[in-house]
């Protein structure tokens, strides 16, 4: 009776949109429509869709193919465009941290080929300055919910940002690897993933610059893998 109480009083609304749905945390029809899943065949380094047919090989993106990724693989869940972007800068600017919990099931999917037993969770850090004015971390988050669902374990703080960048939207491919290196190093009195292979999650990979970063410093502290997993994949940079 309470639950039926509270759902006539605060009905479930669509996390994009805010239309009526039938359960929480979900999208509406129109909304999932205009969300570009990724599936198929992808880039095994960034997860970005490619055109062909998964044959079960692993193939490289034309960027892929050209830059130095330091990281072994990676995966995307959604693309960065239509609803998979309002969703993004919704958890990342909008205060909507419910959002990581729509996106969680769909970032463990895209996981899958990237997981061993004893693989940690690690997020992309943020600056202290930033995380005291946002209040959390979004990648944070997304590894919170995503340690539940894999049940693997998950280090929040293993990697810290030793400097506050500026905003990489508008820089070329050369000045956002430049500006973010040597940014990020492991946590000083931290060395949870020393000898374990790790998975950094972020929310939105453009150039992959601030992955990178995070990779080398992630590799300092002594994991043995770095793989990436991304909420979305832009498709083009901004």
């Amino acid at each position: 009776m309470l639950q039926s109480a509270l759902r006539l009083i605060y009905p479930a609304q669509c996390v994009s949109c805010g239309d009526l749905t039938e359960t929480d945390f979900a999208l509406c029809g129109t909304c999932w429509r205009d969300t570009s899943f990724i599936g198929g065949l992808v880039c095994d380094a960034c997860g970005i869709p490619l055109p062909g047919e998964d044959r079960g090989e692993q193939v490289l993106c034309d960027d892929c193919m050209v830059i130095a990724r330091p990281w072994a693989r990676g995966r995307a869940a959604l693309v960065y465009e239509g609803t998979g972007r309002k969703l993004v800068l919704a958890l990342k600017h909008g205060d909507r941290t419910e959002i990581a919990r729509t996106v969680g099931p769909w970032m463990a999917r895209a996981a899958a080929p990237l997981l061993r037993e004893d693989t940690v969770l690690v997020p992309v850090p943020l600056h202290w300055t930033r995380l005291l004015q946002r209040r959390y971390n979004q990648a944070g988050l997304l590894v919170n919910r995503l340690s539940l669902l894999l049940e693997l374990s998950c280090c929040p703080d293993a990697l810290v940002r030793r400097r506050r960048t500026t905003p990489l939207g508008g820089k070329s491919r050369e000045d956002r690897f430049r500006h973010m290196s040597g940014t990020i190093t492991p946590h000083p009195r931290r060395n949870a993933i020393n000898g374990r292979p790790v998975l950094l999650v972020d929310d939105v990979m453009t150039s992959g610059a601030t992955l990178a970063a995070a990779t080398e410093a992630a590799h300092t502290a002594g994991a043995t893998e770095v793989c990436v997993l991304l909420l979305a994949r832009a498709t083009k940079a901004p």
